[in-house]
């Protein structure tokens, strides 16, 4: 868990109490999923399952709460890779029909990454960051 935090405190600026880490581990765990490279943890991807309505059904969605890759791993693929498991894991553990995620407007390779995976902007949420930038609502569903 602490190779996880130091990798959240290095690459974001939205930071999470050792709980909030440890409560989504414990009630998500294929969805908490971590990427190593000789034995050092590198990149990591922390989700939850939700319920809420699409229309007038209630679902399950997957909600990407945090993703980073150390800076010397970048561009080699892995933020695709955690992500796609992620992705396979809601929908083969929790049934999930879609996922949404919430990224800073200016995060372009991120941007790029949810797009190549199926992820469109919904729409932008005003002031979403403690600094006040924006961020984009981004949804895909899920078979």
């Amino acid at each position: 868990m602490n190779q996880v935090m130091y990798i959240n405190q290095t690459c974001l600026p939205e930071n999470y109490s050792t709980y909030f880490f440890v409560d989504l581990y414990t009630n998500f765990p294929e969805t908490f999923i971590v990427a190593e490279e000789d034995g050092k943890v590198v990149g990591y991807i922390m989700c939850r399952i939700e319920s809420g309505f699409s229309g007038l059904s209630l679902i399950k969605r997957g909600h990407v709460i945090s993703i980073a890759v150390l800076p010397a791993y970048r561009r080699r693929g892995i933020g695709e890779a955690l992500l796609k498991e992620a992705l396979n894991a809601m929908v083969t553990y929790y049934g999930v029909k879609e996922c949404y995620l919430e990224v800073r407007v200016s995060n372009t390779p991120a941007i790029n990454l949810y797009k190549k995976m199926g992820f469109k902007i919904e729409r932008t949420i005003w002031r979403y960051y403690a600094d006040g930038e924006n961020a984009y609502l981004m949804r895909v569903k899920l078979a």
